[in-house]
């Protein structure tokens, strides 16, 4: 690839999953990838204990405001990245799809919002590895 990629997580809320990935992401990738994040049915805000897990880490999800999965969004994107969406997610031909299969966090106690903070954070690892390994275009 030779400009950035960009990446979009979906959820259904946009209020924790999608969030918590966002916001790894922007932190571990920085401007090496450009990130959007969406959801079929946002929430109204984030989920509050997303935003106390990813504070432990360092990252401040606070301040992001859940937001419309858009065609246009998806158009820009070169991954789609779901997170129990479902079918809600439109399908643009040469883009790379993948789905994450996570809890969602709503509605669940800190210890368990880390758990899928945790394993939100080894994917993301994953896929800045396949998208931007260190040390490429720099």
């Amino acid at each position: 690839m030779s400009s950035k990629p960009t990446v979009l997580f979906v959820c259904v809320h946009n209020a924790g999953r999608s969030q918590m990935a966002a916001g790894y992401l922007q932190s571990l990738a920085g401007d090496r990838i450009e990130v959007l994040s969406a959801g079929s049915e946002p929430k109204d805000q984030i989920n509050p204990v997303a935003v106390q897990a990813m504070r432990e880490e360092g990252i401040d999800i606070a301040g992001n405001t859940p937001k419309l999965l858009t065609v246009d969004a998806v158009r820009e994107s070169d991954v789609v990245i779901t997170m129990g969406c479902g079918d809600a997610c439109p399908i643009f031909p040469g883009k790379r799809y993948e789905d994450w299969e996570l809890d969602d966090p709503a509605g669940q106690d800190a210890d368990t919002v880390r758990h899928i903070r945790n394993d939100i954070r080894r994917r993301v690892e994953t896929l800045i590895g396949d998208l931007a390994p260190a040390g490429a275009d720099s």
